[in-house]
């Protein structure tokens, strides 16, 4: 049975899980990612709220600092509105150019939203940048903002794409089943199909201060 907001309706969006297969990508290829997806489903961009949850890579070791290793259980996960999650199935197959890596869609299989009371997000790129005590106080007015009451807890500054994304991982903790759901359906900040903004449940506070 799908978790529901208050007025009984199932969250707006969906995570569309996809396998992966590829060996390496750029170290900073969220910029790269995203365009390519948006070349191969051409109304992504389009799409409200749309968007492309991290990669889990590592540093290649023989690489440097420019390249990054796809770990053997990667996936590409999209969060996308429930409305355009059998459009995204014309991904299957194919192969996206990654800063002249290939990574190859596999099969998907979609994800509910879990209304977990805490909430973390790798990156929020609000306009203060990595002042922790100017991108508290946007933090607090936005979930004022959007009647959303918890506890937020500020983690690791972060600077990301040449420092084309700025911001700070996040945690907000206390929320009920409701206020999770409708947090993860809008996301907070901008840019999500950068991997920006967008909050998974988690069990622990101590991810906050995970490395990037």
């Amino acid at each position: 049975m799908n978790a529901q907001h208050d007025d009984g309706a199932a969250p707006s969006m969906v995570d569309l899980v996809f396998v992966l297969r590829g060996r390496q990508l750029p170290h900073e290829h969220r910029v790269l990612l995203a365009a390519a997806l948006e070349a191969a489903l051409p109304w992504l961009a389009g799409a409200p709220g749309a968007g492309v949850h991290r990669l889990n890579v590592a540093d290649a070791p023989a690489g440097g600092a420019a390249q990054a290793l796809l770990a053997q259980r990667t996936r590409l996960v999209l969060r996308l509105p429930r409305a355009r999650a059998a459009d995204a199935a014309a991904l299957t197959g194919q192969t996206l150019d990654i800063g002249g890596h290939a990574l190859c869609v596999g099969a998907l299989h979609a994800r509910e939203l879990r209304p977990w009371g805490t909430l973390y997000a790798h990156l929020v790129a609000l306009e203060a940048g990595v002042d922790e005590a100017a991108f508290m106080q946007q933090v607090e007015h936005e979930l004022d903002r959007l009647g959303l009451p918890c506890r937020p807890i500020c983690g690791r500054p972060q600077r990301l794409e040449s420092g084309r994304l700025q911001g700070h991982s996040l945690m907000l903790d206390g929320l009920s089943a409701a206020q999770s759901l409708r947090l993860q359906d809008l996301g907070l900040g901008p840019h999500r199909r950068l991997g920006c903004g967008l909050f998974v449940p988690h069990r622990s506070a101590a991810a906050v201060g995970a490395p990037a």
